[in-house]
């Protein structure tokens, strides 16, 4: 029997979590199981001994798994088992590995693989915000060099107060939901979204994320001391000639200075005149020279030009593109660009232009969510597409990747809240990225806000979105925080931070931090200056389109709403369908119908007012309770020699006797010149009591000759 290294984590509200390590997967390099409740993580990590050659960048790959029988159910599909990650898994690895990439060696190369798979779920406490905690445990307890350790956890707002990891039911009713990874000093990853609220509750929230995460690190630190892997393996995955290094910042510097602080605003001309330097200098070696030295070159170059922008913009308050610290890039806006979709838009800011559609779909539009811990139905998508001509790449585009989908998720958060409950419409925005230079996903927010108000969508308030940067050089006082980035202020700088949100308050966040020791301080003039960068950009969408357009498109669906009382749901479909299928067919409407809290909910949509109006019609005859007094409109279904039955309501026929039918005395139906599929008008005279059926009668409508019986 093994007995496993254990350390017990107790949260605020008196739940636990266990680290259990040297029971499973020993061959990896670590390897931990997490336990909260009935909710067990397995993560790993391996490392390769060595770096690739001429690998410069830090080769880490995330994945995040759930398998089925975690919560005891079959996969969907044919194969019955788990295929490509879902659009949450991605998003789950996209969180750790945010968190975790920035705090290796930056002269660590080595591939790093972290696995995260849930093994065991119940439904009541969320895997998702363990799985950092668990990757960064697995490094913990392996000798892979590693400036951590690291934790993640979920802070949800229910009832105005701050919960730690949230279970199902709590996360239900939160106002406020964001994910904080952070080591023991200092925060390095948020991402959330929240119903409108101000830039304090939001920096709070992050605190007390901070408070608990502290004690998971401590934990995580005794639990290294534990297996006794507080030395970490030795690498060495650089060679470098710090003559050539000094070289080229002597070369190259104050060349590359002059062009940071140029001001110039094309992108595509920045990098000509940055690389131009760069191969000036190379031209001083012979091609033998070069093929030892080039990589080298080209790195220390790339170090050149950061210092440059980071100086330029530090010590003259001077951007690349010529702009102050809080400057917004010029924006123009258009809508209802396009013709064909429900509605449309153009932003653009500077070199990044979104054009984004909507489209307004019926109930059969919904996407089918078939997690292993969520199913259900979604009503509102937003999809992003980022094609590599957006930055005049010459690269084939292969499908979906994990950029795209956490970008759109990111702007999806921003926007949702947004879209009045009940909403009749299945909704799908798409932003395509036609130009890119910093912060397209804060672009889909302000196309996607001016589309969907020009698509006729009521939505409750526009939403703007703006990236903020950071420049701060360790062990300087001096710092700089950037509104409306550039790309190579993203890739250049500190920290990305994007914030989204209305005139009331912010509805989504994301922010990187790429630099220890970044104060509370910073984050909160950060967050102030967003705002102030976001209400200029709402001016401008606003201005656009002051409201939402009064009225949907001609082309776009028109969809009516019935509720009924859940036992004429079966009445309106009919036996195998027959009825529901009847009045498509003759009306030419769709119709669609669903129990929900206990009630028939009905979506009647067609192209013309004229369908929806008849298949409106025809079911609310199927759910009308037959009123005695009344007189309906009717079809003769059959005649029998007794008299005529009658549909006077869709699915009910009542008996209109022979004597019924006038005043007159009949031998037969005929002879009134009634004949079966006649429109009729009769007037619902009884209910027998015991049996149900309706008694009509024709003649009671009819002048009374004089000294008839009645």
């Amino acid at each position: 029997m093994i007995n496993p290294i254990v350390k017990t984590i107790e949260l605020s509200d008196g739940r636990t979590i266990t680290l259990e390590t040297g029971k499973l997967a020993k061959q990896a390099d670590g390897s931990v199981m997490l336990r909260m409740g009935n909710t067990m993580l397995l993560a790993t990590v391996c490392a390769a001994k060595d770096a690739v050659p001429g690998t410069d960048f830090m080769p880490l790959q995330v994945e995040y798994k759930e398998k089925f029988a975690a919560n005891g159910r079959f996969p969907g599909g044919f194969t019955k088992r788990e295929g490509r990650a879902s659009d949450n898994e991605i998003l789950t690895c996209r969180l750790v590995d945010r968190a975790l990439r920035p705090l290796f060696p930056d002269n660590y190369h080595a591939e790093v693989f972290v696995n995260i798979i849930l093994f065991s779920a119940d439904g009541v406490d969320m895997p998702d915000a363990l799985a950092g905690l668990a990757a960064s445990a697995a490094l913990a307890v392996s000798d892979i060099p590693f400036n951590g350790p690291i934790s993640e956890v979920r802070v949800a707002r229910v009832n105005g107060e701050f919960v730690i990891n949230p279970t199902f039911e709590q996360f239900a009713k939160a106002d406020m939901d964001i994910m904080v990874a952070a080591t023991y000093e200092n925060i390095m990853m948020v991402e959330g979204e929240m119903s409108e609220v101000s830039e304090d509750d939001l920096l709070n929230a992050m605190k007390f994320a901070h408070e608990e995460i502290k004690k998971q690190c401590k934990a995580q630190m005794e639990l290294t001391e534990m297996v006794g892997k507080t030395v970490k393996r030795a690498y060495d995955h650089e060679v470098n000639d710090e003559d050539l290094r000094k070289a080229v910042y002597e070369g190259c510097y104050d060349k590359a200075y002059a062009v940071a602080a140029s001001g110039n605003n094309d992108k595509h001309a920045r990098y000509e005149a940055f690389e131009a330097i760069r191969e000036e200098f190379k031209a001083q070696y012979s091609e033998e020279e070069l093929a030892e030295k080039n990589a080298l070159i080209n790195k220390y170059y790339h170090d050149v030009e950061k210092e440059a922008m980071r100086r330029c913009i530090l010590d003259e308050g001077k951007r690349l593109d010529g702009r102050t610290t809080t400057e917004i890039r010029p924006i123009w806006c258009e809508v209802d660009y396009l013709p064909g979709p429900h509605g449309s838009a153009v932003f653009t800011r500077g070199e990044t232009q979104s054009l984004t559609t909507v489209t307004l779909g019926t109930k059969l539009d919904e996407k089918t969510i078939d997690d292993v811990l969520n199913q259900g139905k979604e009503r509102f998508l937003l999809h992003y597409n980022f094609p590599p001509f957006s930055t005049g790449e010459a690269r084939p585009q292969r499908g979906v990747g994990r950029r795209e989908i956490g970008h759109g998720n990111l702007a999806w958060r921003a926007l949702r809240g947004v879209i009045p409950a009940n909403y009749p419409y299945v909704i799908r925005v798409v932003s395509e990225i036609l130009e890119s230079n910093g912060s397209s996903s804060m672009a889909t927010v302000c196309a996607g806000t001016l589309a969907l108000m020009d698509a006729g969508v009521k939505i409750t308030k526009p939403v703007s979105g703006i990236a903020m940067g950071l420049i701060k050089n360790s062990g300087e006082d001096k710092y700089a925080v950037l509104s409306d980035i550039l790309g190579d202020e993203d890739h250049l700088g500190d920290m990305d931070f994007k914030v989204t949100g209305t005139k009331d308050g912010i509805t989504a966040t994301q922010m990187d931090i790429k630099v220890d020791g970044l104060s509370y301080e910073i984050l909160e003039r950060a967050l102030n200056q967003a705002r102030e960068g976001r209400m200029h950009i709402l001016g401008k969408l606003t201005e656009t389109m002051p409201e939402t357009r009064a009225d949907l498109k001609d082309h776009a669906p028109r969809i009516e709403t019935m509720i009924i009382p859940k036992e004429f749901i079966g009445a309106v479909i009919g036996p195998g369908g027959k009825i529901i299928q009847g009045m498509q067919e003759e009306t030419g409407a769709t119709i669609t119908i669903e129990e929900v809290d206990g009630v028939g909910r009905i979506e009647v949509s067609g192209t013309n007012k004229k369908s929806i109006d008849d298949a409106m019609r025809l079911i609310k005859g199927i759910v009308a309770v037959p009123e005695v007094g009344e007189i309906y409109k009717g079809k003769i279904r059959s005649i029998m020699p007794y008299g005529a039955f009658v549909e006077f309501l869709p699915g009910k026929d009542g008996l209109l006797h022979i004597s019924e039918i006038d005043w007159k005395r009949l031998e037969k139906v005929e002879d009134a010149g009634l004949k079966e599929g006649d429109e009729i008008e009769v007037k619902l005279v009884d209910v027998d009591s015991k049996t149900g059926k309706f008694k009509l009668s024709r003649k009671v409508l009819l002048p009374k000759p004089e000294g008839a019986k009645k």
